[in-house]
C-alpha cells in the first residue's frame, strides 16, 4: 500500500481532521520537507497523533518538536506493524499448541497478554518455532525457563540499543542543534545500516559462548563424578560475591557519576581477570555476583585480584561452595545466601571463605581461621577464613 503524499491523505491515515494537521505544520511540530510529505514527516505526525490521544498538549510537543527529541518516531518506519491474521484459538491449531500453552509461553518471553488477542503471521511462525522445541523433548520446566532467559536478555540487548543510540547519538544531534527533520533523517540513515548487523553479530556471539559453556559444562560434569545430592535442578557451584568496601561514602564524597564510573572499572575488571569456568552472573550495584565450577581456581583468582587491588575503596570478596538451585539463568538457595553474607563481613582488601571453600583449595594458599560467626538470616554459625598467599604475613 503507497504511503499517503498529500495533507487529505495523511490526515485520514492519522484520523486526524485536514486542519488539524495543517496547524501542526504551521506551528513546526510536525517539519515538512520543502513543503513534501516525506517519511520522516509521516513518521513525525504519526507520532505526534499518538502522544495528542494520549493527552500530551500541543505545547509540550512543540517544544519536543523544535528541539529534534521527536526525530526519534522516524525509526519506527523501520518496524512496520504487521497485521493480526489469527485469533489465539487458530493459532493453537495452526501450532498444535494448548491455548493455556501459547500463554504461559508468552508470558515468559515477556510479551503481553493483551498482544494474543490478534496475532501476526510471524507470531504465529515464532510459536511453530516454539512448538519444535518443546516436541522434541526437552522437559516443559527447562523449556520455559529457556523462553524466559531469551526473553529477559534480549530485552536488555533491545533497551541497551535504544538508549545507547538515543544518548550516543541521538542527544550529541540535538546538543549541536540539529534540525528535526535532519536529525530524523539521520537516524533513519544509520539504523537502517546497523539493524540489519544486529542478527549475525547475536549469532555469532551466542555459538561462540556457546562453544564455551558446553566445554566448560563438561569439565563440570568430570569434576562432579559421584556426587549425588538427587535434586533435580541443583549443581555444585563455588559461588563469589565482591563489592567495594565504603561505596556509599565514595557516592557522597565524589557524586554518583564518577562513582558510577569507579563501579563500571572495577566491574570490567572483575570480568577481564576471571578463570574460564567462571562467569559474573549478575550485578546489583557495585555488588558482582561470581558463578564457578572450580572452587580452586575461583579462590585463587580471588587472592590474586586482591593482590592487584590499589585503588581506594577497595574490594572484598567472599566465597563459599555449595549446592545450589539453576533457574531462569540464575542461582537460589542457601548455599548463595551464604556466599552473599560471607562476602558482607568481609573487609576491604579481604577474602573471606568457609570451610568448604578451604577443603577445595589448593595448598599453595594460606587460610587464618577466624573462628565461628554468626551470619544474618542463618540459625547456625558458620566457621570462617581469611584467604591470602602462603608465606604472606
Amino acid at each position: 500500500m503507497a504511503e499517503p503524499t498529500t495533507t487529505l491523505e495523511v490526515a485520514r491515515a492519522l484520523e486526524v481532521s485536514p486542519a488539524t494537521l495543517r496547524r501542526w505544520v504551521a506551528e513546526g511540530i510536525v517539519p515538512l520537507r520543502d513543503g513534501e510529505w516525506t517519511r520522516a514527516a509521516l513518521a513525525q505526525a504519526r507520532i505526534v497523533a499518538r502522544l495528542r490521544k494520549a493527552g500530551h498538549s500541543l505545547a509540550q510537543l512543540r517544544d519536543a518538536a523544535l528541539s529534534g527529541r521527536l526525530a526519534y518516531g522516524y525509526l519506527e518506519d523501520l518496524f512496520p506493524p504487521r497485521p493480526p491474521t489469527r485469533t489465539l484459538e487458530q493459532a493453537a491449531e495452526e501450532t498444535g499448541l494448548e491455548p493455556g500453552m501459547i500463554e504461559r509461553i508468552w508470558s515468559a518471553a515477556g510479551f503481553s497478554p493483551g498482544s494474543l488477542e490478534q496475532l501476526s503471521d510471524d507470531d504465529v511462525e515464532l510459536l511453530k518455532s516454539l512448538a519444535t522445541v518443546l516436541n522434541a523433548g526437552l522437559p516443559l520446566v527447562a523449556f520455559l525457563q529457556l523462553v524466559r532467559v531469551y526473553g529477559q536478555a534480549l530485552a536488555q540487548i533491545a533497551d541497551a540499543e535504544v538508549k545507547l543510540f538515543h544518548l550516543y547519538v541521538h542527544e550529541p544531534l540535538i546538543r549541536d542543534g540539529v534540525e528535526g527533520l535532519d536529525i530524523a533523517e539521520e537516524l533513519a540513515g544509520l539504523a537502517s545500516e546497523l539493524l540489519p548487523l544486529s542478527a549475525p553479530i547475536m549469532d555469532q556471539v551466542h555459538q561462540r559462548l556457546l562453544q564455551h559453556f558446553v566445554a566448560q559444562d563438561v569439565v563440570g560434569h568430570l569434576e562432579s563424578v559421584g556426587e549425588q545430592d538427587g535434586a533435580l535442578g541443583r549443581v555444585r557451584v563455588a559461588i563469589a560475591f565482591a563489592d567495594l568496601a565504603g561505596y556509599t561514602r565514595l557516592t557522597e564524597e565524589l557524586g554518583e557519576e564518577e562513582a558510577l564510573e569507579v563501579v563500571e572499572r572495577f566491574v570490567s575488571a572483575v570480568e577481564d581477570s576471571l578463570p574460564d569456568d567462571a562467569r559474573v552472573i549478575k550485578t546489583i550495584g557495585d555488588e558482582v555476583m561470581i558463578v564457578g565450577s572450580d572452587a580452586s581456581a575461583l579462590v585463587d583468582w580471588a587472592v590474586g585480584f586482591q593482590e592487584l587491588a590499589v585503588d581506594r575503596p577497595l574490594p572484598r570478596i567472599g566465597l563459599h561452595v555449595g549446592l545450589a538451585l539453576y533457574r531462569d539463568g540464575d542461582y537460589y538457595g542457601r548455599a548463595v545466601n551464604l556466599a552473599s553474607r560471607v562476602g558482607a563481613r568481609a573487609a576491604g582488601g579481604e577474602v573471606l571463605v568457609t570451610r568448604e571453600v578451604v577443603e577445595s583449595a589448593g595448598r599453595h594458599l594460606a587460610f587464618q581461621h577466624i573462628g565461628e560467626v554468626k551470619l544474618k538470616g542463618f540459625d547456625e554459625a558458620t566457621e570462617l577464613f581469611l584467604a591470602r598467599p602462603r608465606g604472606k604475613p
